[in-house]
């Protein structure tokens, strides 16, 4: 009997603290740096999505252009769900694959070919695959878009040293200083590129 009773209790107690115990969110905790940080930010993040795990994109120079004196309704940024996932899996498809010609059916599968931040990718891609007339095409589709999208405006001056053209490599850094100054990572990149050798193959 002494034994029974001791089990009850022992059993009792064991439930109470099960049911007292504090419950404990799946995936909580840690995780710190989810974003990627500063300029490295894919454009699209969308703040409605903050409650769900966030891709990590590779911190360089650039990803996300610097602008002042936006408009309320410039073409830079987006509020579509879907676009912006299906941007951010070709951006992942460029900048972690390496994949220039998947990456460019992608961004054009998403059917916002003269958004400027896909047709600087596409021009980039197209770059980065040695096609510089449909590069220049892109680049130049881009900034039709958005005359102050610097990260156009670096991206195809980085396209003007390739090709020999340092003085349009130039007026292009001196474009960048005027839409958001000498400070910005956009300006830094292509001013440092200019100070390297011609014939230099850059990363961006």
């Amino acid at each position: 009997m002494f034994t029974t009773t001791i089990r009850f209790v022992t059993l009792g107690m064991l439930a109470a603290g099960l049911l007292g115990a504090p419950a404990f969110a799946a995936g909580g905790g840690g995780g710190g740096g989810g974003g990627g940080g500063g300029g490295s930010m894919d454009p699209f993040a969308s703040s409605s999505s903050q409650s769900q795990p966030q891709p990590v994109y590779p911190k360089r120079t650039g990803t996300k252009a610097t602008q002042k004196g936006k408009k309320p309704n410039n073409q830079s940024s987006i509020d579509d769900p879907a676009f912006a996932a299906g941007y951010r899996v070709a951006y992942d498809t460029i900048y972690q694959r390496n994949d220039y010609a998947t990456a460019i059916s992608q961004l054009k599968s998403l059917g916002h070919d003269d958004h400027p931040n896909v047709a600087n990718l596409i021009g980039y891609s197209y770059r980065k695959l040695g096609d510089y007339e449909q590069s220049q095409v892109w680049y130049e589709r881009a900034l039709k878009a958005d005359p102050n999208h610097v990260l156009t405006w670096q991206y195809y001056g980085l396209w003007q040293l390739e090709r020999g053209n340092r003085e349009q490599a130039l007026y292009h850094l001196s474009r960048i200083a005027a839409i958001c100054g000498t400070d910005c990572e956009e300006y830094r990149s292509l001013a440092a590129a200019l100070d390297k050798p011609t014939g230099t193959a850059f990363a961006y």
